[in-house]
């Protein structure tokens, strides 16, 4: 029996990797001649650059830039195993998780370490780059990006911005000089991976709907939202493109939407792009079953998440799907009606958060090996032999 095993990181505790390496260990015990096939992936958030350089036998590379705060951090881009494309996920440079809690605030962060790795990541004879646009800590319109790339902004004294742009100070900038942008930008094809549709600005916009998660008070989105507006018209005057209100613009506190107008960034849902290059429907073939996963399973699953992405493939091809949550939300059950034949849970018995993530590689293990018992139930009641 071939079981795929194709799951998203557990975010802030495994990776996709090791949480299809616990599934693996987890199924092993109790499907000892089971053919276990591992697709680590991922929606173009956290573990992005990971699942593709696995599955296509690239390469990582790690680099010093700069993180969402200013203070430097390494980093990492990947080059996929066809040498011609590059990928780099906001996430590691600009992400969330290098922020503490108690120093979140989206009027303090910038994206000028994502446009350091890209620009890294251009020094490679890449002829695509996708940019994953999860998973960050910023709200700066891609204004720290574009720095970073070459693009330098004034302010209402024509005197030259300097220091790395965040979402505070948007509103100084009144003009911008694309002219030094870095030429390799305009010889490479730009995917912008995520699943959010999200605009720049107004009331579903970067700041209203993702500044609360990053730290922003409500008064704080009221002044993000603004000085957005302001900078996006600026952008849309300098570039000629008018994409402020284009669906996904807002991703990544504005990242996509910067992308969109500097290097005609075209949008893909992050998930469905990841499984294309992992070539996953020829991977499902002749599967019994996919288990796949992420770190909580609730009714927002079906919308662009992983593990709805497997199940629409999946079910074109005939092949059942297990959702594996590290948390099964009271209203994940919603998910059954959209192609998952069944939900299982990391967490087996009462703990506190902390617990849960400190042990989560032991906890999918130990759910896996649950699921593989059930498989072998499932033999035995059809009265066949099991794996």
């Amino acid at each position: 029996m071939k079981i795929v095993i194709a799951p998203d990181s557990f975010k802030e505790s495994l990776s996709a990797v090791a949480v299809a390496n616990a599934i693996e260990r987890g199924l092993r015990h109790v499907l000892p001649r089971a053919e276990l096939v591992k697709v680590p992936l991922a929606d173009g958030g956290e573990g992005t650059t990971a699942a593709l350089v696995a599955a296509t036998a690239g390469k990582i590379y790690r680099r010093t830039v700069t993180g969402p705060l200013g203070e430097p951090v390494r980093a990492t881009f990947g080059i996929l195993g066809d040498r011609a494309t590059a990928v780099v996920e906001t996430a590691a440079a600009s992400g969330l998780p290098l922020v503490p809690v108690n120093s979140r605030n989206p009027l303090l962060t910038t994206t000028y370490g994502t446009g350091e790795l890209i620009r890294h990541a251009l020094t490679h004879e890449v002829r695509r780059l996708i940019v994953g646009v999860g998973g960050s800590a910023t709200n700066d319109g891609a204004a720290g990006m574009m720095q970073a790339l070459g693009a330098r902004f004034y302010d209402c004294d024509e005197c030259l911005i300097d220091n790395h742009a965040y979402g505070g100070m948007l509103d100084r900038i009144t003009r911008i000089d694309l002219s030094q942008l870095t030429p390799r930008l305009a010889e490479v094809e730009v995917i912008i991976a995520c699943d959010v549709r999200n605009p720049l600005v107004g009331p579903t916009g970067a700041a209203a709907i993702y500044g609360p998660q990053k730290g922003a008070t409500s008064k704080m989105v009221v002044a993000l939202d603004a000085n957005l507006h302001q900078f996006g018209v600026r952008l849309e005057q300098a570039t000629q493109c008018k994409f402020m209100l284009k669906r996904g613009a807002g991703a990544g506190g504005g990242l996509s939407g910067g992308l969109m107008a500097i290097a005609a960034g075209k949008l893909r849902p992050g998930a469905d792009l990841v499984m294309e290059l992992v070539d996953l429907p020829r991977i499902l073939h002749g599967a019994a079953l996919v288990i796949t996963g992420e770190g909580q399973i609730d009714s927002q699953t079906m919308f662009g998440k992983v593990p709805a992405a497997v199940a629409t493939l999946a079910r074109r091809v005939g092949v059942p799907v297990v959702a594996l949550g590290g948390a099964l939300t009271s209203d994940s059950r919603q998910v059954l009606r959209r192609g998952i034949a069944a939900l299982a849970s990391a967490v087996a018995r009462p703990m506190s958060l902390e617990t849960a993530l400190k042990d989560a590689e032991s906890q999918v293990q130990d759910a896996a090996e649950r699921i593989g018992c059930w498989i072998k139930l499932g033999f035995r009641l059809a009265g066949k032999e099991g794996c």
